[in-house]
């Protein structure tokens, strides 16, 4: 991805430094990038023409800021345009599903979520980033424990896609160069900038995306990003863990995007006065108990079914919250117990 570069000779600067320079002159001269340079920078990036000194410095500077919508969005489109072994045709998808926090608070029930969607045939595409922090239980963990399969290439996806309406894709699947940049977080000491705009890759086009975050201040930047790039239907959330996944005990603001225009839906508590604590250790095996019948906990149906009630009102399944939330109820209620039993 990177190679360390002679410097230019006669004191001119580096094509790369201008974009650090932007970032890095200081309270009062320092400026962010523009769409423009932000997209410029990140193929820069991703094409090997960047010393690695210079890109520590950008990235750094970049995450110490907050990025802004337009950096965003330019860079998602850099990075959008230097992807390669896309399937084509590209698959048909409904919904564009990012999942890069991982969980150690509660188990991963958002995976039982887009599941049941994709059982009631909703076509779900899922991609993420794992093992950038020490402690979690990522995606791909959670899908071992329920027997279902991750997808090693692109190829695959449109295979599981095909199989079950559903496909889940580790960053390195979708670029092994981005999964380099993600791993420089433990060089770096702090998150990479691609931490957030990994998150809205969208690279099958989905129309409807689900999103999100951790700290609600990317909340209205996720949103203006979306709009940026012409995406049409958005929703983002303080979700568990920095998971797309309801919390029943607190009420849930979602910020979206509806036809490309900007709203916020509130979302009631659903298990009022209970305080879920975390768990100890985290058990996988809950998850297909779960979903047979086996093993039965309200507060674990409750995140699966407000979860998916968010995504039934999200793609227009339903108009109103209410509406929404009994789709989802029904949908459990007659889901197919002996798809995943692990």
């Amino acid at each position: 991805m990177t190679s360390t570069l002679v410097p230019p000779s006669g004191g001119a600067d580096h094509p790369f430094a201008p974009f650090v320079r932007a970032l890095g002159k200081g309270p009062n001269l320092s400026r962010p990038l523009t769409e423009a340079e932000a997209e410029q920078a990140f193929t820069m990036i991703l094409d090997g023409q960047v010393d690695p000194v210079q890109l520590g410095a950008f990235l750094c500077l970049l995450r110490v800021k907050t990025e802004t919508p337009a950096e965003l969005a330019g860079m998602i489109r850099g990075i959008r345009s230097r992807l390669v072994n896309l399937p084509s045709p590209r698959p048909v998808v409904d919904l564009d599903w990012a999942s890069w926090a991982g969980k150690a608070r509660q188990e991963p029930w958002y995976v039982l979520a887009a599941l049941l969607l994709a059982a009631n045939g909703v076509r779900v595409f899922m991609h993420g980033a794992e093992g950038h922090t020490a402690g979690r239980t990522y995606t791909s963990q959670a899908l071992a424990a329920l027997g279902v399969p991750v997808s090693r290439t692109l190829g695959h996806v449109c295979a599981d896609l095909a199989a079950r309406n559903f496909a889940y894709a580790p960053l390195p699947v979708i670029d092994s160069r981005l999964d380099a940049l993600m791993a420089l977080r433990s060089l770096l000491g702090v998150r990479s900038p691609l931490h957030t705009a990994g998150r809205a890759l969208n690279i099958f086009s989905a129309p409807h995306q689900l999103l999100s975050v951790s700290h609600p201040p990317y909340l209205p930047v996720h949103r203006e990003t979306a709009r940026l790039l012409g995406q049409p239907s958005l929703a983002v959330f303080k979700g568990e863990g920095g998971e797309a996944e309801r919390r029943p005990t607190k009420p849930c603001v979602v910020h979206g995007l509806e036809n490309g225009r900007e709203i916020e839906t509130e979302w009631p508590v659903l298990l009022p006065g209970v305080v879920q604590a975390k768990e100890e250790s985290l058990d996988l095996t809950r998850l297909p108990a779960l979903w047979s019948g086996g093993w039965e906990n309200d507060y674990a149906q409750l995140s699966v079914t407000g979860t998916v009630a968010i995504v039934i009102k999200l793609i227009g399944r339903a108009e109103t919250v209410a509406a929404a939330q009994d789709m989802a109820d029904l949908w459990w209620k007659n889901r197919d117990k002996s798809l995943y039993k692990g």
